[in-house]
């Protein structure tokens, strides 16, 4: 019973912002989760985009540093990700990722949401 649903993508302008989030059901105790965000454009492999671990600080692949910002609300079991300065290639569909910070393997998975930059 466990998901995972994104939300908040769109398509927008180049140099334009988008808030993604991602609200979890299903599990207690969110804080002791690790959480990221993962994005897949058409062809390519998907691709770490952020994170942040249980009681952690965020970590960002170096493509989308100075841009994003990934953060946790723990008490609303959502995650968020706050895309500033968005460029064409961020084009993807977007998938946040949870599991347990003491359990190895995939975890958990939402849908995704698409994210279109484009004039």
């Amino acid at each position: 019973q466990v998901q995972l649903v994104e939300s908040g993508g769109g398509l927008v302008q180049p140099g334009g912002s988008l808030r993604l989030s991602c609200t979890a059901s299903g599990i207690t105790a969110f804080s002791i989760y690790d959480v990221a965000w993962y994005r897949q454009a058409p062809g390519k492999q998907r691709e770490l985009v952020a994170f942040i671990r249980s009681g952690g600080i965020p970590n960002y692949a170096d493509s989308v540093k100075g841009r994003f910002s990934i953060s946790r609300d723990n008490a609303k079991k959502t995650l968020y990700l706050h895309m500033n300065s968005l460029k064409p290639e961020d084009t993807a569909a977007y998938f946040c990722n949870t599991k347990h910070h003491f359990t190895t393997g995939q975890g958990f998975w939402g849908q995704g949401t698409q994210v279109t930059v484009s004039s």
